[in-house]
């Protein structure tokens, strides 16, 4: 099965770095955002199987995001990702929606997919 990706992040580099990272590694990347209404109409649009949402979007909040995305018509998973240690969000991440955290230097597709598979 081919997985959709939606990726939220407000740096453009590392949007177009992930990008190239996992469809390299076979996940299909359908839309990137920078913020918070653009990710909500791309989601909608797109209905990915799964988003990749920074913990802080300039101003915004990624884990606002992560609440709004988890109830709409069509919920969308959302892994929370971060350049910080998963042990700084831990608390945040476990009482959020989102199904877990990645840290940036370990983003992969088997690791996006190894999280999915625990939902």
């Amino acid at each position: 099965m081919t997985l959709r990706c939606l990726l939220v992040d407000d740096n453009r580099h590392f949007l177009a770095a992930a990008r190239e990272l996992l469809e390299r590694e076979g996940l299909v990347v359908v839309g990137a955002a920078t913020h918070i209404t653009e990710a909500i109409g791309q989601a909608a649009a797109l209905a990915p199987d799964v988003a990749l949402v920074d913990i802080k979007l300039g101003a915004e909040s990624g884990f606002q995001l992560a609440r709004q995305l988890s109830v709409t018509p069509r919920p969308t998973p959302v892994i929370m990702i971060s350049t910080h240690a998963g042990d700084d969000y831990a608390d945040l991440v476990a009482s959020s929606p989102a199904i877990g955290f990645l840290d940036k230097a370990s983003l992969s597709a088997r690791a996006v997919r190894e999280l999915l598979s625990t939902v």
